[in-house]
């Protein structure tokens, strides 16, 4: 019986210590700002160029998804356009819908891989007029005074 209950405990305290460690999992959060910077190369001039944003995620599990929330991009004329982004199956995913220059509905779209809070290269896309090029995310937090 003595022996059973020190089995019972030992048991009973792996199980208590594993479940308020600490997880990697659970500990990674996408939430803060990226610097981002977009080459556009499709379809060509006038259109091509370097284009520099930052973009603020907050990871709170508000878009359906576990890793999801609001999206906030600024850069190149644009001042806090509201968006939404994803990370499904390891891709983080960023949609902002803009005004274009003739008043027509548009939407952005960047992606790149994304594993345990980091974002790795992926790319952009222009809705309206298929501009996309490559897209190569900073360091989490080094956006400077940007938000």
């Amino acid at each position: 019986m003595i022996r059973n209950i020190g089995t019972f405990a030992a048991t009973a305290l792996a199980i208590v210590a594993f479940a308020l460690a600490p997880s990697t999992a659970m500990a990674q959060s996408y939430s803060g700002n990226w610097p981002m910077e977009w080459n556009v190369t499709y379809p060509g001039p006038p259109f091509d160029g370097h284009f520099k944003y930052c973009l603020t995620l907050t990871d709170d599990g508000s878009a359906g998804f576990r890793h999801s929330g609001s999206a906030v991009l600024n850069g190149r004329g644009q001042s806090n356009v509201p968006g939404v982004f994803q990370v499904i199956n390891n891709e983080l995913v960023a949609t902002f819908l803009v005004v274009g220059s003739g008043e027509e509905l548009s939407g952005w779209v960047f992606v790149g891989p994304a594993r345990n809070g980091n974002i790795g290269k992926g790319f952009g896309n222009l809705t309206w007029d298929t501009i996309t090029g490559k897209l190569v995310f900073g360091r989490k937090g080094t956006c400077g005074n940007s938000k």
